[in-house]
């Protein structure tokens, strides 16, 4: 489980610094940050997976989403009493994301490339750092695996550090660049802990949108990012997940109704019978909130639970009846999976804060930057980046 999460520089997130717990609720008014929490994380996501550079890309680059304020703010700005103006940098452009756990901790540093004439690359940024190290905090003696520039090292048994032969471009993360169970056996372990993390945002339920029309049916324990192969979902969890929590959340949400998957060659349709109904509705006939919640429970009733479960806006066209159903199914959820759910539903809130074990990130905006609300009074984790 995730106990930190630590964004610099990107966006609104000048210097964030959370504590993260079984079941998060990221909260606060429009603007406060929240959509930069979610972005940030799926960013760190898809270290793992090779994209971080070509995601940043499609935000605009590194000179889009990098913070626009100053370096740093004296107290005559933030006592308003001269108005924000830019001071002379000190530091390195850089933008860093990172996390840490009881286990591992990881955290890639970001900057602009050296002036090369012989590119057409210039714009992209390059990764300057990356390290793993064992625990919640960055120390020289918990450091196990570090990457600076193009080249890798690594920690051996006796403690001793091993340099990587291969080196790695700039563009790449180690994270895929380099797997060799032997001598980083780490890595691998954060890596496919990344890569386990799921994210579902705004599913699509116009009339064109393809969950309202029969799919091909396979097994399907991982509901897609856009929620197409739904009908494969429900029935997977029918025969190979909990069946039983299944029907308890379409009755907790619509009393008397329950669901059905129709199989035609192959094709497989979402049927749900409704209490006074003389015949089931199909996927196609269901109201966008109606089949926004299905999609919801096939997320969050997964039969492969993953490390990490990210939900952004959940109750977008949901009426607010269905926002206490809802949070019982996030709650359940959140007993196999870390869960983060960003919100700024006030029933919603309400519902998961009083669904036992969750904890409440408030966020607001102070001269542009995004901060956790009452911060000094929370026990925030101590952290440290990673120098170049």
């Amino acid at each position: 489980m995730l106990t930190t999460l630590a964004i610099a520089n990107y966006r609104s997130l000048r210097e964030f610094i959370a504590p993260l717990g079984r079941l998060n609720i990221v909260t606060g008014p429009n603007g406060s940050g929240k959509s930069n929490v979610y972005r940030a994380l799926r960013l760190l996501a898809v270290t793992a997976r090779g994209g971080v550079i070509p995601s940043l890309a499609r935000e605009g680059g590194l000179p889009s989403t990098l913070w626009a304020g100053p370096e740093r703010f004296s107290r005559a700005m933030l006592a308003g009493v001269v108005p924000v103006q830019g001071t002379r940098r000190d530091e390195p452009v850089s933008l860093r994301l990172g996390f840490a756990g009881d286990d591992f901790g990881y955290a890639i540093d970001l900057g602009l490339p050296l002036l090369n004439k012989n590119t057409q690359f210039s714009l992209d940024p390059v990764i300057k750092r990356e390290c793993i190290w064992n625990g919640p905090l960055l120390r020289p003696s918990a450091l196990l695996v570090d990457r600076q520039g193009a080249s890798i090292r690594t920690r051996d048994d006796q403690g001793d550090w091993q340099t990587i032969a291969q080196p790695v471009a700039s563009f790449d993360s180690m994270m895929t660049e380099f797997s060799d169970p032997r001598t980083a056996p780490e890595m691998i372990a954060v890596r496919e802990t990344i890569r386990s993390w799921r994210f579902y945002d705004h599913f699509r339920t116009d009339s064109e949108s393809p969950v309202r029309l029969p799919q091909i049916g396979t097994h399907t324990p991982v509901l897609s990012d856009d929620g197409a192969d739904l009908a494969a979902a429900l029935q997977t969890i029918r025969e190979i997940g909990d069946p039983s929590a299944l029907d308890a959340a379409i009755d907790d949400a619509f009393p008397g109704s329950r669901i059905d998957i129709t199989n035609l060659d192959g094709r497989f349709e979402v049927m749900m019978h409704q209490h006074g109904l003389l015949r089931p509705l199909k996927g196609a006939e269901l109201s966008d909130g109606t089949l926004r919640y299905l999609l919801l429970v096939a997320a969050l009733l997964t039969p492969r639970p993953p490390a990490l479960l990210v939900l952004n806006e959940p109750e977008t066209s949901l009426h607010p009846d269905l926002l206490p159903a809802l949070a019982r199914l996030i709650a359940r959820a959140s007993g196999h999976s870390q869960v983060l759910v960003v919100s700024h539903a006030a029933r919603l809130i309400a519902a998961l804060e009083r669904e036992g074990d969750s904890q409440s990130i408030v966020l607001e905006k102070e001269l542009g930057a995004t901060r956790i609300v009452d911060a000094d009074a929370l026990d925030l984790p101590a952290w440290k980046w990673p120098s170049r």
